[in-house]
C-alpha cells in the first residue's frame, strides 16, 4: 500500500474497499505516531544480524497543493529535482542483507524552525539511538554524500567500531 511514490491516504483507500479516505483521515487525526511507537511496533519483527546495515535518508512529502498545513516548507526534493512545498522526513532503515528484508526503525520530521535541529542532527541522534537504545548489530552505515561532514563521519566510525566490539563481547559470553 505504501511505496516511495504512493504514500497518501487516497492511494490506500483506493486499494482497500473497507476504508474510505475520510475514515482513515479521521482515525489518523486522533493518533500521534511517534518514532518510539514505530520502534515498539517493529521491534519484534526486525531480523537483526551482525551483517546488517543502518541506512539514513531523507525525503520530502510533496504538499504543493497545500495552503496551510503545519510543517510544510519550501525545500529541495530529489524526486522533483526542484524546490517544492513539502514536509521533510529523515528516516533510519535497518537492512538484513541475508534475509533481503528491511524495516523502518526510526524517523524524524525535519522542522528546523520548530525544534532547531538540522538533518545532520537528526541522523546523529538516530544513530546514537540505534546503538545505545535499540542495541541493533550492524556492519555498516549507509547515507547520501550530503551527510558526509567530518563530525558525522567520526560519529559513524566510532559507533560502528563500538557496535562491533559490543557484538563481539556478547557473542563471547554466549560461547
Amino acid at each position: 500500500m505504501v511505496s516511495q511514490i504512493h504514500y497518501t491516504l487516497t492511494n490506500f483507500a483506493d486499494h482497500c474497499e473497507r476504508f474510505s479516505h475520510d475514515a482513515i483521515n479521521r482515525c489518523l487525526r486522533g493518533e500521534r505516531i511517534t518514532p518510539r511507537l514505530v520502534w515498539e511496533q517493529v521491534r519484534g519483527h526486525v531480523g537483526a544480524t551482525a551483517q546488517g546495515y543502518l541506512v539514513f535518508d531523507d525525503t520530502v512529502l510533496d504538499k504543493s497543493a497545500s495552503l496551510a498545513i503545519e510543517l510544510v516548507r519550501r525545500q529541495y526534493s530529489g524526486n522533483a529535482h526542484a524546490v517544492i512545498k513539502g514536509i521533510g522526513v529523515v528516516t533510519c532503515v535497518y537492512v538484513n542483507p541475508d534475509l533481503d528484508q528491511f524495516w523502518l526503525i526510526d524517523y524524524r520530521v525535519y522542522d528546523p524552525a520548530g525544534d532547531g535541529h538540522g538533518k545532520l542532527d537528526h541522523v546523529a541522534e538516530m544513530l546514537r539511538n540505534a546503538v545505545y537504545h535499540k542495541q541493533l548489530p550492524f556492519y555498516a552505515v549507509l547515507m547520501d554524500s550530503g551527510y558526509a561532514t567530518k563530525a558525522l563521519m567520526l560519529l559513524t566510525i566510532v559507533r560502528t567500531v563500538l557496535n562491533r566490539l559490543i557484538q563481539g563481547i556478547r557473542s563471547q559470553k554466549r560461547d
